[in-house]
């Protein structure tokens, strides 16, 4: 009993050792205030303050507070990746008087629900030699080295069993990749995967890696909704052999994703740039993604089309709303415009320069849900993408760790420890499932509606609630651009006439940039509803 008192009090005093010198650390330390003034007990605040975001995500958030992604939506993806039923008990949670709610409005008669298989779209214009078949929903760019080797193989085995496209971000084509899945090779500014040592782009390296059968569709980045016109680096001691290998970058040096593109300086040279990775991949369909910024920049491109004849076969929207990684908190929150508005500006602007039936047009941005995919179609998509609805059917939780490299999931992280836990087969079965389930979903509410495909959606399909007394269609609330009216008169002054008009094929800069009586993209769009245009 001695012996054992004398071990306590012995454990006793040692804590009080430690708990003193951590006292004499705080008293004397000048960085921290809180800790200066209540040395030991100061630390409580920061062990409260880390456990905050899940106990809030747990404990106190609302099933529709999102943050980004409600409970609500991520609870639908679980369900639907894990084949469980996702009937809703006891009505909505949703106030349908509040401002900004939406629906789709249904038909007295309904038609059987189409098979959901049907639910593609073919991509390739008349300069194309290989057109694909797309579906309707495929998986946004996600970089290997931003996910997991696992989580790109999950991803990627998945899509190849559901029939749709996986993305591969700017990162290049991993091996990761190669689990027969259809790939969309996004190029970025880095030219990752077919870049010579001076990190110009490497005609021959391109051709090699397009050429591959699971290579379907080229994408040129321009921009991406998290952080557009901001470039990035990964720092030499994440580039590892693999990343290396995969990106053409040296061992020991930072990788660098520079803001802009060095192989075009305007829109009419980015045409021939889009044209010779259309020669140099065979025929391959080859599109560009961007947020939207500068309305006459787009413009401008369009007028570099009609100018050189040389169309892109697809421009991918990403909206102000996405991101699945990290980005300034200026960058993520107050730039780029908002996937809606740009999608519906980049429809407008090819449909009134008579080019909309030559080039598809997707859409990426918090798409989860089909009423979500069924939005973007009624407004001017022809198919959409999702990151971070793919990203829970992996199993993120949104533990908002994706920059630490501590991913709890394995989904956002190279520790070969962590991604253990990420096991492929059910994880790639997750993917396969949240993607035939939403699709089965949309076929539901689009038979609802009276329409037997989805690419029948039109603006006056879908409601919004505008204030406590007034809901309005979405053929309303939006403008929608007459076929070829950008190219002659029918078109009367206002934002899309003056932008048009100091649009340059020649140049990215307007000729003049005084376009402050028409006001931005949000409100060209919402003004002078003039019918629904065409697809």
């Amino acid at each position: 009993m001695a012996v054992t008192g004398s071990r306590g009090w012995s454990v006793v005093a040692g804590a009080a050792a430690v708990l003193a010198l951590l006292g004499a650390r705080d008293w004397l330390q000048p960085k921290h205030a809180v800790q200066r003034n209540y040395p030991v007990i100061g630390h409580v605040r920061w062990f409260v303050e880390s456990l905050r975001p899940a106990v809030r995500q747990y404990l106190f958030e609302a099933d529709e507070e999102a943050a980004p992604f409600s409970r609500a939506q991520r609870t639908l993806v679980y369900r639907r990746a894990k084949n469980e039923a996702g009937d809703h008990p006891f009505g909505t949670l949703l106030d349908v008087y509040r401002d900004g709610y939406e629906f789709i409005n249904h038909s007295t008669r309904p038609v059987p629900s189409a098979d959901p298989a049907d639910f593609r779209v073919t991509v390739g214009g008349d300069q194309c030699r290989q057109p694909y078949s797309a579906s309707i929903l495929n998986i946004s760019a996600m970089s290997f080295g931003s996910l997991s080797a696992n989580a790109i193989r999950a991803l990627n085995r998945g899509a190849a069993r559901g029939g749709f496209y996986h993305d591969t971000g700017e990162g290049s084509i991993s091996p990761y990749h190669c689990e027969g899945g259809d790939l969309v090779w996004e190029i970025g500014s880095g030219y990752f995967g077919c870049r010579d040592e001076h990190g110009r782009f490497d005609a021959q390296r391109f051709a090699a890696q397009a050429a591959l059968e699971q290579v379907k569709m080229i994408e040129l980045k321009l921009s991406q909704g998290a952080k557009p016109g901001h470039g990035g680096i990964l720092p030499a001691a994440k580039v590892t052999p693999e990343i290396s290998a995969t990106r053409k970058v040296p061992l020991g040096q930072d990788c660098v994703s520079p803001a802009l593109h060095q192989e075009f300086s305007n829109p009419i040279e980015m045409m021939q740039f889009i044209g010779r990775l259309r020669e140099l991949s065979d025929g391959k369909p080859v599109g560009f993604k961007l947020c939207i910024g500068h309305p006459w920049e787009f413009m401008g491109m369009v007028k570099a089309m009609l100018e050189t004849g040389i169309h892109p076969d697809f421009v991918v929207v990403d909206g102000a709303e996405g991101g699945t990684g990290a980005a300034p908190v200026e960058f993520a929150d107050h730039i780029g415009v908002p996937m809606r508005e740009g999608l519906l500006f980049v429809h407008n602007v090819l449909t009134g320069a008579g080019l909309r039936h030559q080039v598809k047009v997707g859409a990426a941005g918090r798409i989860i849900s089909a009423f979500d995919i069924a939005s973007a179609l009624a407004i001017g998509a022809d198919w959409v993408n999702s990151a971070r609805g793919f990203m829970f059917a992996l199993g993120c939780i949104q533990s908002l760790a994706c920059n630490t490299n501590r991913c709890p999931t394995g989904v956002a992280t190279q520790d070969p420890l962590r991604q253990r836990g990420l096991v492929v087969p059910d994880k790639a079965d997750r993917v396969f499932r949240f993607h035939a389930n939403t699709l089965t979903a949309l076929a539901d509410m689009v038979a609802a509606a009276g329409l037997r495909h989805p690419s029948a959606l039109r603006p006056r399909h879908l409601v919004r609630r505008v204030s406590a007394t007034e809901i309005r269609q979405f053929a309303q609330l939006h403008r929608f651009l007459e076929p070829g009216s950008l190219l002659d008169d029918s078109l009367a002054d206002g934002f899309y006439r003056q932008s048009w008009e100091v649009a340059r094929a020649e140049s990215f800069e307007g000729l003049s940039d005084d376009l402050r009586p028409y006001g931005g993209v949000g409100e060209a769009l919402t003004a002078c509803p003039r019918g629904e245009g065409t697809r």
